[in-house]
């Protein structure tokens, strides 16, 4: 069986790293697949942040990214949660494909759609109003938590452990490959959100910022494998 692996940064060192490509990767629509990959973080990352600069009482040093869901532009970030994790979840087909027979070709995808999977959740349920935001929310935590909020925390901690187990996958799948660099910026990219969400869960200062920094990290790289992924479908 031919396998494939994703394309490496410098052509001149792809003949050592690379064997025919797979026919699934050859497969049509695999391109279109790996497009819907490669946009979608950006897409959450520039819907997301540009809500955080302009929404009135947001303060990304004391709110999540997830609590732009609230008030009366709430549908803004649901959609955003939606569109981004629908597009993460049809495009994992795509990175399979192209990873099939490969170290973490089957995990690596089964992960990232797990991921795209809980960003979905994660705009059904929404988290309570809280800390001054949406404008006019008392200061401070919410008295009681609703089950939206409830549902909310649990579809982000299960998208979270999943994508950092999708960046250590592939940083293990790149290393197998001979990609040093690949390999190492999967696992920063891990690391990443691993502690930025570890912080913020502990309550250290500016948690969310370094959850969103975390967050907007790994989903980055997702989509830079995705690319070169879709060069290599390209190339099939």
């Amino acid at each position: 069986m031919s396998t494939v692996q994703l394309p490496t940064a410098s052509t001149g060192t792809a003949a050592s790293t690379t064997t025919a490509p797979t026919p699934s990767a050859a497969r049509p629509g695999t391109r279109a697949l790996l497009t819907c990959l490669v946009v979608a973080a950006p897409l959450w990352a520039v819907v997301s942040l540009a809500q955080a600069a302009c929404r009135e009482g947001f303060d990304i040093t004391r709110h999540p990214l997830s609590a732009l869901s609230n008030g009366s532009l709430g549908w803004l970030q649901i959609s955003n949660f939606l569109l981004a994790g629908l597009l993460t979840a049809v495009g994992a087909r795509g990175l399979r494909r192209v990873m099939h027979g490969t170290p973490g070709g089957t995990w690596a995808p089964r992960l990232v759609r797990v991921f795209g999977l809980g960003m979905i959740a994660a705009g059904v349920f929404v988290m309570d109003p809280a800390d001054g935001f949406p404008a006019g929310t008392p200061a401070g935590p919410p008295a009681t938590l609703s089950p939206g909020s409830y549902g909310h925390m649990a579809a982000g901690s299960i998208a979270f452990t999943a994508l950092i187990a999708a960046c250590y996958v592939l940083g293990r799948h790149f290393s197998r490959a001979g990609r040093r660099g690949a390999a190492i910026a999967s696992r920063v990219a891990g690391t990443a959100l691993l502690l930025g969400n570890g912080w913020a869960m502990s309550g250290g200062p500016a948690g969310t910022v370094t959850l969103a920094v975390g967050v907007i990290t790994a989903m980055l790289w997702l989509s830079v494998v995705a690319a070169r992924a879709r060069r290599t479908a390209a190339s099939a």
